[in-house]
């Protein structure tokens, strides 16, 4: 263990120390959280000389200190249908500052053939399927991933039966509060979609007031054969929240998945998605992009690595900032040693929208097989003026032409969202986009 740890560290300690966990008692989860804590302890936080926090400095994080939980979560007052329209009366599973809530969620109505549970209840019924998903193991150096196993106290578990189309979407809720105080949650999740079956689902990331609470969330995808996931996020977590996700996807022979992400919210954003294409034919079809201000911090981290044979790969990332916002991509596509036929393909454009704004972008190609298409690309830049000067001749303000031009810049990556999330989507993008010319 480190001889001097810092604030944020030590809180995370006292409360490892202090809480009571779903599934405590259960020896292997036992011992599975206690080599996680002490693997967190031994290495402290990321620092930039880790090449996917190169960017993203974490000095400000490791000076604050978090209460352990929100003990009145359960009986928070939230407008969740106005936090996520167009969750009413379907289902949904709703978690306020890390803490399920039934009174909010919707899990019946389901198709049969798909179960949909917070992870503590699962803990509390049917603790043994989840051993490999809560079991111990090598997480590279990820010391968050490690946190979250260490504390993490719900999460989502969602399975999908072989043949099954689940459809409506499933809504997936993560909302804070303000709770009188900064306070941190662990979430841990599971998607299953079985053979042969389909899944629409919408993730929401929702807050409002000041809260600048901590969360940490780790999801783990797994698309058997032939199955096929459209999954859409949205995130627009209170403005002084940090929200750190990472999320692993593992798919098998022909497997889909299909992800639009927006992401607008927090002072600290970061979600690390891995893609794995470990079977024949699988594809990965990404879009995603954010928009930053003040002094907004995102980081999209983009790690998709083919191992089986024709498989196909196409990813496209937007991303705006504004005032003194900072905006990270890193996109790094590897094609393992015998992954021939691998068609693979990244691109990421950039706006700043002003000079004191700043966008790093890192797209990167590792191949190890023959037979191999890949291509990838990255721009920054700002507002063509001579477009501008064009809407302005016609009789446009120029505060409207900018945020028009932002707009449609961002309207390719959300492309392919079902038209009433589409429309939610604009909405979100309207609210937080500049409604002056910026310094």
């Amino acid at each position: 263990m480190n001889a001097v740890l810092s604030p944020f560290v030590q809180s995370m300690h006292a409360a490892a120390q202090a809480a009571r966990l779903p599934g405590s008692g259960i020896g292997w989860l036992d011992q599975a959280r206690a080599e996680a804590l002490r693997a967190f302890l031994g290495r402290g936080l990321p620092d930039t000389r880790n090449e996917l926090w190169k960017y993203t400095a974490l000095r400000t994080l490791e000076r604050r200190a978090f209460a352990p939980a929100d003990p009145d979560a359960a009986t928070r007052t939230l407008d969740i249908d106005a936090l996520a329209p167009g969750t009413r009366g379907a289902a949904r599973i709703v978690f306020v500052n890390g803490a399920f809530r039934a009174d909010l969620s919707r899990l019946d109505g389901l198709p049969g053939g798909v179960t949909l549970a917070p992870l503590s209840r699962e803990l509390a019924e049917r603790p043994e399927p989840l051993r490999f998903l809560l079991g111990s193991r090598q997480r590279d150096d990820d010391a968050f991933a490690w946190l979250n196993l260490a504390l993490a106290s719900d999460g989502v578990i969602l399975r999908v039966a072989p043949g099954v189309r689940a459809d409506p979407p499933v809504h997936v809720i993560h909302a804070g509060a303000d709770a009188g105080g900064e306070i941190a949650w662990h979430a841990r999740s599971l998607i299953e979609v079985g053979e042969g079956a389909r899944l629409d689902l919408v993730e929401h990331h929702v807050g409002g007031g000041a809260q600048g609470h901590f969360a940490d969330l780790v999801c783990e995808v797994m698309l058997h054969p032939r199955a096929g996931l459209d999954w859409t996020v949205l995130q627009h977590a209170a403005g002084a929240m940090t929200l750190l996700r990472r999320s692993d996807a593992q798919l098998h022979d022909d497997a889909r998945l299909t992800l639009h992400a927006l992401e607008l919210g927090g002072r600290l954003a970061r979600h690390e998605i891995r893609a794995t294409l470990a079977g024949d034919r699988a594809r990965f079809h990404g879009r995603g992009a954010f928009v930053l201000r003040d002094r907004q911090h995102g980081d999209t981290e983009l790690l998709v690595e083919h191992r089986g044979r024709d498989t196909v790969s196409d990813a496209m990332w937007r991303g705006v900032a504004d005032g003194r916002a900072r905006g990270v991509f890193h996109g790094s596509i590897t094609v393992a040693q015998g992954a021939d036929g691998a068609d693979a393909n990244l691109s990421n454009k950039n706006l700043l929208l002003s000079r004191s704004a700043e966008i790093d972008t890192r797209p990167v190609l590792e191949i190890h097989a023959d037979e191999v298409k890949a291509a990838h690309g990255a721009t920054v830049g700002q507002l063509d003026e001579n477009v501008l000067f064009y809407l302005r001749s016609r009789g446009i303000p120029e505060a409207a032409a900018r945020r028009m031009l932002v707009r449609a810049f961002c309207a390719e990556a959300l492309a392919g969202i079902e038209p009433r999330l589409r429309e939610r989507c604009d909405a979100l993008l309207a609210a937080v986009l500049p409604g002056e010319v910026l310094p």
